[in-house]
């Protein structure tokens, strides 16, 4: 007993030593205390939970001393530092920075300026302990499944010609539903009536099989949920003591491969927002399009054409900007009260002026920003415009990026159109069979692990594929999907004249990750791609509708030449984010409740682990009469 007593003074003794007490001058803030004694103020706020609410001056604080078991840093400034990638640095956010600098930054950051950053937790655990790990035991495998229901509420407003059954399907819901939660239009509705409208969405999330993992020295939640490939709800969900924060050397509970999960019900209808457009209040759209025009016009050596014929990413631009030009265009058609701005953003791999454009006009008052297309760039657009919490859209980029609550990925991960052509193996029950090239170990592994239901393929001693193990890997009666990643042209040419002599006796369909070069060959005829009927899935779909080819002949008129993708993407990008904009509950909320589809491209936005990502993607085949049409 006298020894534990010993142990407690002894740790009671440590604490004390560990913090300072500060008198508040006359006029100090936070901030500036903080800079003092080299924290950060969520340590002051840790230690003086009223300091939130501003300190007065006779206060007495506690300040944790430097090092001991606070989160604060100092960072010098070095040349060509920017905001952005000291951001990056430390794994926090620019508005993060400029409120823990707030005096410093005030005319902007400068070279050999210290600033103070948050610094992940370090252990402080002695260097032999380091290299004496405690054993790590393997749990038993096991299945456990979880439904987790999210409900929404909102309202909804009649307007003239509106039905009830309208408004149900609207909502996903049955006419029943709607008048159990709004029981006064049991007799019918009335104009400008607001009724209640509640959305419910559940997911069953199947955990199969445990391991465990050592935290590293710096590593993040976030961090980790990209190297272990699950979410931070669902490494929480594993971990509750992650609550707590994570530190170096924890041994996490993880997957021992990829947790599914499968949307039970989504109540997210697809609706057009053409009819519940508000033109009450004025609208400002910004887009940032990366010209360059200053580095075209000052290249002695280049002349404009030549620019034009040699620079593809300036002709992206250019295709993307005419597409937008042609929603704004119809946007006026409409009468829609939208103001747009356009600026010409500097958009090299390591640099942007981006902060410079936000820096020197005013952006409080717009209500959305398509671009830039880079994804660093566009980042740090979204983390400058956040205090102002504008939505904004990057328009392009297929990277993942930074999940911030303001930014929205306009194109599907290259996650998402896969886990979308699982998800139709499993609703047509069908066989899968993977022929797969050893030089594509990738894709090999990715499909183990998120589809182990698929056989896979071998190949002879002379890398010609076993015919005879491949042919008793198929299933009469079924659909089989066979998925092929070949890179040399003649052994496709030879798999896929196979595969059109076995659909004699099986029901056989070709499927392809994405249309590689080596299928567009010259020695593989069309007609073995559309008698396999090759399947593949795409962020965009085919022009099909009356209203879809009257877009492209309308932009061939303006532009002579017929819409690309980019075109396209410029045309929907924009037209949906007017739209939104224009709805009386704005882009967030409008994101939230509804999925949209125009010429080329759906949008049905999610939060998946804290970022805003589109859903909306298409899986697409080669039909007989040598066009392509959706499968879905």
């Amino acid at each position: 007993m006298k020894n534990v007593f010993f142990i407690y003074i002894f740790l009671f003794t440590f604490a004390v030593e560990a913090q300072i007490k500060h008198n508040v001058a006359k006029g100090e803030t936070v901030y500036q205390i903080a800079k003092k004694y080299q924290v950060t103020p969520f340590d002051i706020y840790r230690l003086n939970p009223d300091a939130k609410n501003g300190v007065q001056e006779n206060t007495t604080l506690l300040i944790p001393k430097a090092g001991s078991n606070t989160s604060g840093i100092t960072h010098k400034v070095a040349p060509k530092e920017t905001l952005f990638g000291i951001a990056k640095k430390y794994n926090v956010s620019v508005s993060d920075i400029e409120k823990w600098n707030k005096d410093t930054l005030q005319e902007g950051l400068k070279i050999g300026q210290e600033i103070y950053v948050s610094k992940p937790s370090v252990s402080s655990k002695p260097n032999i302990q380091k290299e004496i790990k405690p054993e790590v035991k393997t749990l038993d495998v096991v299945k456990e499944e979880k439904v987790k229901t999210t409900i929404s509420t909102f309202s909804h407003t009649v307007v003239a010609q509106e039905t009830k059954y309208g408004i149900a399907t609207k909502y996903g819901l049955s006419v029943e539903e709607l008048e159990k939660l709004n029981p006064q239009i049991a007799e019918g509705l009335k104009v400008g009536e607001i009724l209640k409208i509640k959305t419910t969405q559940e997911k069953k999330v199947t955990i199969v099989g445990k391991g465990q993992y050592e935290v590293q020295p710096k590593e993040t939640l976030f961090s980790l949920s990209k190297k272990l490939n699950i979410s931070q709800e669902d490494l929480l969900d594993l971990n509750p003591e992650l609550k707590n924060g994570l530190k170096e050397g924890m041994v996490l509970n993880v997957p021992s491969r990829k947790m599914a999960r499968d949307t039970v019900f989504s109540a997210k209808p697809k609706v057009d927002l053409l009819q519940t457009i508000d033109k009450n209040e004025q609208k400002e759209l910004v887009l940032f399009l990366p010209f360059s025009m200053d580095k075209i016009e000052n290249d002695s050596l280049k002349s404009k054409t030549e620019h034009l014929k040699t620079n593809k990413f300036l002709n992206l631009t250019l295709d993307f900007y005419a597409g937008a030009l042609k929603a704004v265009d119809s946007a006026k058609v409409l009468g829609l009260p939208v103001n747009v701005k356009i600026y010409d953003v500097e958009s090299s791999k390591y640099t942007s002026n981006i902060a410079s454009i936000i820096a020197k006009n005013d952006f409080s008052n717009v209500d959305a920003v398509i671009g830039p297309f880079q994804s660093s760039h566009v980042e740090s657009a979204a983390q400058l415009l956040s205090k102002y919490n504008i939505p904004v859209i990057s328009p392009l980029s297929k990277e993942k990026g930074l999940a911030l609550p303001n930014l929205y990925y306009a194109i599907p991960s290259e996650e998402k159109l896969k886990a979308n052509l699982f998800a139709y193996f499993k609703q047509k029950e069908g066989n899968v069979v993977a022929i797969i090239s050893t030089k594509k170990n990738t894709s090999r592994d990715y499909l183990t692990a998120n589809y182990p239901e698929a056989k896979h393929a071998i190949f002879n001693d002379k890398g010609a594929l076993d015919m005879v193990h491949f042919k008793a890997q198929l299933v009469k009666g079924k659909p089989n999907f066979v998925i092929l990643e070949i890179e040399k042209s003649g052994t496709i040419l030879s798999i896929t004249n196979t595969l059109k002599n076995l659909q004699k006796e099986y029901d056989i369909q070709l499927v392809v990750f994405e249309v590689y070069d080596a299928l567009n060959f010259e020695e593989i005829p069309i007609k073995n791609l559309t008698a396999l009927k090759m399947m593949y899935p795409s962020v965009s779909k085919v022009i099909e509708t009356p209203e879809e080819f009257i877009f492209a002949a309308a932009f061939k008129k303006d532009n002579n030449i017929a819409p690309n993708a980019a075109a396209v993407k410029g045309f929907d990008i924009t037209f949906d984010t007017i739209l939104r904009i224009c709805q009386e509950e704005g882009f967030v909320n409008s994101v939230s409740k509804y999925k949209t589809e125009y010429v080329g491209n759906s949008f049905d936005y999610s939060n998946e682990n804290g970022a805003n990502n589109n859903n909306g993607c298409y899986l697409l085949y080669y039909d007989n009469d040598l066009t392509i049409k959706k499968a879905q």
